[in-house]
């Protein structure tokens, strides 16, 4: 979770600019590195959000950030199911990113590290899924 929080505040500083990151202890951890390899990953994610059907996603880009969370995880699936070689964690990771870019775009006000990070948190399958890799 900690490492998560790190990786998260790093994305949104390399995406808008300067945010107030979580004291860092010495480790041999660099969340710098792994926000860019995240960010690389949703570069991935060739979705056109304004012409997906999704009415998560619409209200979303109406504005409504509180759905964010539904639509990554719909947008993830159908992705995934599209793509078998594409895990699912792999995919919610690159579709939280490539939205999360998006958003920010848009209107960076709406969008928040603390989202991100409850989110990927609160993912049980992709929290096993970077534990399982080692970690970020």
């Amino acid at each position: 979770e900690e490492q998560t929080q790190r990786v998260v505040e790093a994305l949104f500083s390399d995406l808008l600019g300067p945010v107030a990151l979580a004291e860092e202890p010495p480790t041999s951890f660099d969340a710098v590195v792994v926000a860019s390899r995240l960010r690389r990953m949703g570069d991935q994610c060739n979705m056109d959000f304004e012409r997906v059907s999704s009415e998560a996603l619409a209200a979303v880009l109406k504005g409504k950030v509180e759905k964010f969370p539904a639509a990554v995880e719909s947008l993830s699936r159908s992705w995934s199911n599209q793509n078998p070689e594409l895990v699912y964690e792999r995919a919610f990771l690159c579709v939280s990113v490539k939205l999360l870019m998006y958003v920010a775009k848009k209107v960076s006000a709406m969008v928040h590290p603390s989202q991100l990070i409850s989110m990927i948190n609160g993912n049980s399958q992709v929290r096993s899924y970077i534990e399982g890799c080692g970690g970020w």
